[in-house]
């Protein structure tokens, strides 16, 4: 359908209703996006980029264009007759005590808490074993909407100092508050243009932190390629601050971060120039002369040290090992032709973690959690017993600590902190939702299928127990597939409400991501990108030809590097799918390394400048350079945040774009853009409702459902 100028009308949009379908498709009309005459060559090839302004996220234009296609957006949302009564649902829902493992820090327990529907969660302490309770930190606070949210808090070595970072409007940017924790009074004067930082401490004199130079032109969409570590020592201004790592011209690094081991003796840098491996080096800190030994020069492999025991290091690497392990070394000889094996590799992936004096071996086994505990002698001391089937997080805590806690969680099981002491090897229910959620009557089951090539991947597909396999249920389908990033089960109260509406969720762990090792992450990147996509479209074509579902109610949906999953199979294949909704997603893959940090994303894509057969392949699956004149593409919903310093929302923008410009059918292609947002993190609970309600409601209006397929909610509704 070609744009067409748009009459602004009250609600900004003008519905044309096509009665002889049964589904719920209307032909809208979209604002004009107007084209300019630009255009990049690539090895003698030019490629037009007719909506190459709509990268300027400073222009009055593009806030224009941002304000009209919301008009149009919400007008269409405001329109799907049960829009409201799933916002309250999902209001219900969420409404419930949400509490986090508490951790020790000098006199006082911390824990994080939410009392149902407070936009950002509020930081408590008690003092020694008192149980009373008092509000440490409340992000809540910070800003009347909610959206400047709290993304860091560190303590110092006696506890008696905390620094923590803020974010506003979804910023990647930071600025970082020094406050005195027993007073609870700022100290010092803030922080700023801090981004993918850590606070490490050293004792209670100051810390380190990382920062890039604040870019020319716009701080959202800049390119920042050169990150810095640098010191921070209180009483003294930010302007005064030490480089202890990077700022040289002749070796850039984009990723620089900090840490300080547990007894404060050694300060460990990592510094890579891409999102997978890292060169590894350490300080003395107990000699302030010394200089910074280097124990891997390369970022041939990814490698960090977890704890020491004196001058004995223990480090996690998948360097000769795909699916990581955990060697030693002594720091006076730390390269790796001194490792030794600690803990050695094993046929499934090694996520590991210490506390209470013990390393605790967390393996995925086909993305499911298993646990093992080892003293620091390398002894294997038992299995930990975990409650069920599912994912474990945490098994993390200082060495001195007695207790450890750990939360447990499924698709279809709310997640629940547990208390375990390793000496005895108990295990108490710590904490446990209060949730309107009957868990008995869902399951979770695990197949496994074959992509395109015949390998083998496997998926977990959740649903109401008793269901139907008559290929009418209403599906979503959501992958990721990227960066060694892992999907395990894990429960997500919005999806609670997408169950009991009769809904399946079913989650493929595809190539590119960690499930099985770095080989697994290897074969979804670079020039075998697409087998990603491959294994996405067989999980599809698994769930319609096992009578899950269809076509007609299969729905797509993944965020950021899962946006463009979503893009690129929903131009290969349209016809396999219903509905796609791609969230913050890199969508133009021949420009994304040019803002922000995204030249670091090269380790999994590629870029479109380094050989003309890598800009081939790329172009080829590109979402933004894929969309075909004339193609009847599925009923389309992108969302993204005007803040969104990551993945910058030009990728979501230009692909609307496109797709407005090009859709043939009657299928809707909207974007709905967020104000004050940006790629996810530190969101006010309120944007999730309303987000969640947008993207449900306009799956379910489009697989043709003029009301929610489970009544007796709206009536507990209604009472």
């Amino acid at each position: 359908m070609k744009k067409i100028t748009i009459l602004l009308f009250a609600s900004g949009v003008i519905f044309s209703c096509n009665e002889n379908n049964s589904k719920n498709e209307t032909t809208l009309k979209y604002p004009t996006t107007k084209k300019v005459d630009s255009a990049d060559v690539y090895f003698n090839t030019e490629v037009k980029d007719p909506y190459r302004w709509l990268e300027d996220d400073r222009s009055e234009e593009t806030a224009q264009w941002v304000k009209n296609q919301n008009e149009v957006t919400y007008g269409y949302l405001e329109k799907i007759p049960y829009r409201d009564q799933l916002k309250k649902r999902i209001e219900q829902q969420w409404n419930y005590e949400k509490l986090t493992a508490p951790f020790k820090e000098g006199e006082y327990t911390y824990y994080y808490k939410n009392n149902g529907l407070q936009n950002q969660y509020v930081v408590y302490r008690k003092k020694g074993d008192s149980n009373e309770e008092e509000v440490f930190l409340d992000p809540n606070t910070f800003s009347e909407d909610g959206t400047t949210s709290l993304m860091g808090l560190s303590f110092s070595k006696s506890g008696k100092l905390a620094a923590y970072s803020i974010s506003e409007g979804g910023s990647d940017w930071r600025k970082v508050i020094v406050m005195d924790a027993e007073k609870k009074e700022i100290t010092e004067d803030t922080l700023v243009d801090v981004k993918f930082s850590g606070i490490a401490w050293k004792g209670d004199e100051g810390f380190f932190y990382s920062s890039y130079d604040k870019p020319e032109g716009s701080e959202l969409s800049a390119k920042t390629d050169q990150h810095k570590l640098y010191y921070h020592k209180l009483g003294t201004k930010q302007a005064d601050d030490k480089l202890i790592f990077g700022g040289t011209e002749e070796e850039k690094h984009r990723y620089v971060g900090g840490n300080v081991t547990e007894d404060d003796k050694y300060l460990v840098i990592s510094a890579a120039t891409s999102t997978s491996g890292n060169k590894l080096f350490i300080k003395d800190l107990d000699k302030p002369e010394s200089k910074l030994v280097s124990m891997v020069n390369n970022t041939d492999s990814d490698n960090y040290i977890i704890d020491n025991d004196g001058t004995k290091l223990f480090i996690v690497t998948n360097l000769n090992a795909p699916n990581q392990k955990i060697v030693t070394a002594d720091a006076s000889n730390p390269t790796p032709d001194n490792w030794k094996d600690f803990i050695p590799e094993t046929e499934n992936v090694l996520t590991p973690s210490k506390g209470a004096g013990y390393f605790f071996a967390e393996y995925m086994v086909d993305a499911i959690s298993k646990v093992f505990q080892y003293d620091y002698k390398g002894n294997l001391i038992r299995e930990v017993k975990l409650p069920g089937l599912g994912s474990v997080g945490g098994f993390s805590a200082k060495k001195d600590d007695k207790i450890i806690y750990y939360s447990f969680t499924s698709y279809n099981t709310p997640g629940k902190i547990y208390s375990y002491n390793p000496e005895t090897n108990e295990t108490n229910t710590y904490w446990t939702p209060n949730i309107d959620f009957n868990s008995d009557e869902y399951e979770s089951k695990q197949v496994f299928y074959h992509s395109k090539d015949s390998t083998k991947i496997p998926m977990i597909i959740t649903y109401k127990k008793g269901i139907e396999l008559n290929g009418k249920n209403p599906t979503i389908l959501y992958g990721y597939g990227g960066f060694n990033i892992s999907l395990t089960p894990s429960f997500n109260t919005l999806n609670s409400v997408w169950l009991e509406q009769g809904g399946i969720y079913a989650v493929p762990n595809l190539r590119g991501g960690g499930e099985y090792g770095k080989k697994w992450h290897v074969a979804g990147t670079k020039m075998q990108k697409q087998n990603v996509f491959d294994d996405f479209i067989a999980a599809a074509e698994y769930l319609i030809e096992n009578k899950y579902t269809s076509p007609e109610y299969l729905a797509i949906r993944g965020g950021s590097n899962g946006g463009l999953l979503v893009g690129a199979t929903m131009t290969q294949r349209p016809e396999l799918f219903k509905v796609a909704v791609p969230a913050v997603g890199v969508l133009d893959m021949l420009r994304y390394h040019k803002f922000t940090a995204g030249a670091g994303w090269a380790y999994d894509y590629g870029t479109s400048e380094e050989s003309e057969e890598m800009f081939n392949y790329i172009k080829a699956y590109s979402p933004v350079h894929n969309v075909k004149e004339g193609t009847n593409y599925p009923a389309t919903l992108i969302t993204t945040g005007d803040h969104d310093d990551r993945v910058v929302p030009a990728h979501s923008f230009k692909f609307a774009a496109e797709l407005q410009e090009k859709q043939s059918g009657n299928n809707p292609t909207l974007i709905r853009i967020e104000t004050k947002a940006g790629h996810g993190a530190g969101r006010p609970t309120s944007m999730y409702i309303d987000e969640y309600a947008d993207v449900f409601g306009f799956i379910l209006y489009n697989m043709g459902f003029k009301e929610l397929p489970n009544q007796s909610v709206l009536k507990d509704l209604k009472e």
